[in-house]
């Protein structure tokens, strides 16, 4: 009879399957996960470029070292979050992404003093706009275990608006 089981082969197959199961699990949903992450990491990365360009493109009277305008940064913020001007309903690119995850800062860089920076006292401003928006895991989503943390980015560019 011990024989007879050691030859029999018909239950090889399911034993293998549930010995190999819970490792290609693991390899197929944190791949999965890297590339969400990867891929949400773009979004903000780009976001951030995207509203440090728009600044950069702003009138210097209304951007520079002494004057920040309202109304100029939470259009900054909202084309970073969103990717739009028009809509303050608009989705913002990363999911429960706000306002408050988005700063913008203007700095003076005196080394830039010339040209259509020769007028004002403390040189070029710079305008950075930095993001950390949290990050939504897709484990997580599905209710397997949650993944926390923030995404982060940050860009520069010297408002050279007329």
């Amino acid at each position: 009879m011990i024989r007879g089981l050691r030859q029999d082969m018909s239950g090889s197959a399911a034993a293998e399957m549930a010995l190999i199961l819970p490792l290609l699990l693991m390899l197929v949903l944190g791949t999965l996960e890297a590339g969400n992450l990867m891929w949400s990491q773009h979004k903000v990365t780009k976001a951030v470029r995207d509203g440090a360009r728009y600044a950069a493109r702003q009138n210097i009277a209304l951007l520079n070292c002494t004057t920040k305008d309202a109304t100029v940064e939470s259009k900054i913020k909202l084309l970073t979050r969103t990717g739009q001007l028009a809509s303050t309903t608009a989705t913002p690119k990363i999911v429960g992404w706000t306002d408050a995850a988005v700063t913008v800062t203007v700095a003076c860089n005196a080394t830039y003093s010339a040209g259509i920076y020769t007028t004002l006292a403390g040189g070029a401003p710079v305008v950075t706009v930095a993001a950390s928006p949290n990050y939504r895991s897709l484990l997580g989503q599905l209710g397997l275990f949650s993944v926390g943390g923030k995404l982060r980015a940050e860009a520069k560019a010297p408002v050279m608006g007329i």
